[in-house]
């Protein structure tokens, strides 16, 4: 019987964290970042070999508020997740007093 009572919270447990990330970013406010981000650094995009010129895409770097300062972050390859997938890079959109970080996301 104990057993029992351990499995069911657990259950209710995993469930009640599954609902959770569901429902996180529906619920997701905007940020509003008073400190304008740094400017974009030079990167040096390394040659991709042919055969990969069709499934990589280089996702460019950029900088991410941590809460306390704009943290760079460096571009690199990914694969594309189907084919003709174009990333839209990360970015900062003006609000009313300040910015909002804007993923890179697939398109």
């Amino acid at each position: 019987m104990r057993n029992l009572n351990r499995r069911g919270m657990l259950t209710g447990v995993v469930l009640a964290a599954s609902l959770a990330a569901v429902t996180a970013p529906a619920m997701a406010q905007e940020i509003i970042i008073t400190r304008e981000a740094p400017p974009m650094r030079t990167e040096v995009i390394p040659v991709l070999p042919r055969e990969r010129a069709e499934i990589d895409v280089w996702q460019p770097g950029y900088w991410r508020w941590n809460g306390h300062e704009h943290v760079w972050h460096e571009g690199r390859y990914v694969a594309r997740p189907r084919p003709h997938a174009e990333w839209v890079p990360a970015h900062y959109d003006r609000r009313p007093g300040g910015w909002v970080f804007v993923d890179g996301h697939w398109r």
